[in-house]
């Protein structure tokens, strides 16, 4: 198991009120620039889901060797559901479990791909912030659907993407990563810009929507791990 450690820690069994001012508090910490290793040895991701009606939060972590894309390790944590479902707080509801499941690695990812929003919130913090935040794992925000913000027309071709928008402030770009597909929406975490965010996001992609960190963590929490 590695030794995580965790900065800014708060309760999760908390009001809605008290999530939102945690929120505006520690997304001042949020880094929008590169400061993840250069040569960089692993990147994860991590797939969240519920059991018991929602009582149990489960999390599964993929860390994959980069560039090859090779699972070479997964972690699965449960834990008591302790925030309910709250749109725009969700990271209340499912972080607890990433980190647990984080804690049960043998080694620390060197990014982390969130299947979920970065700055592109409401308040500019949705999972992959906060995770970053408090673990300072450099992330970012891979989301399947748009929480907020507008955007132009995404041209068709395979790696073409578009300014996603807020108010006039670009708060991430709207991604085609597989040509004629439904794009992605990807958004800072931490201690990543949005450049480098849309670069590493393509890197981890083969042939398919999402990104192989998430497909592989949506693998591990399913049970379809194959031979490995």
């Amino acid at each position: 198991m590695t030794s995580l450690k965790t900065t800014h820690a708060h309760a999760w069994n908390i009001s809605v009120a008290e999530a939102r001012d945690i929120q505006c508090a520690l997304r001042e910490k949020v880094i929008t620039q590169d400061r993840f290793k250069k040569n960089l040895a692993t990147v994860a991701g991590v797939d969240v889901g519920f059991e018991d009606d929602g009582r149990i939060t489960r999390a599964a972590v993929a860390n994959l060797k980069f560039p090859s894309l090779q699972l070479c390790e997964y972690a699965i944590a449960r834990r008591k559901t302790s925030f309910p479902y709250v749109p725009g707080y969700l990271s209340f509801r499912e972080t607890p479990a990433v980190l647990d499941a984080l804690q049960n690695l043998k080694q620390l990812p060197d990014i982390l791909l969130c299947d979920g929003q970065g700055v592109a919130h409401p308040r500019r913090f949705g999972i992959a912030c906060h995770i970053g935040v408090l673990t300072g794992i450099p992330t970012i925000g891979v989301a399947k659907t748009r929480l907020i913000g507008t955007h132009a027309t995404v041209p068709a071709e395979k790696g073409a993407y578009v300014p996603l928008l807020d108010q006039g402030v670009e708060i991430g770009v709207v991604l085609r990563t597989r040509t004629n597909v439904k794009p992605v929406y990807v958004s800072i975490g931490h201690k990543i810009s949005l450049a480098s965010a849309v670069k590493l996001v393509m890197q981890c992609v083969t042939k398919y929507r999402l990104p192989e960190t998430t497909r592989w963590a949506d693998r591990i929490a399913s049970n379809k791990t194959g031979e490995y």
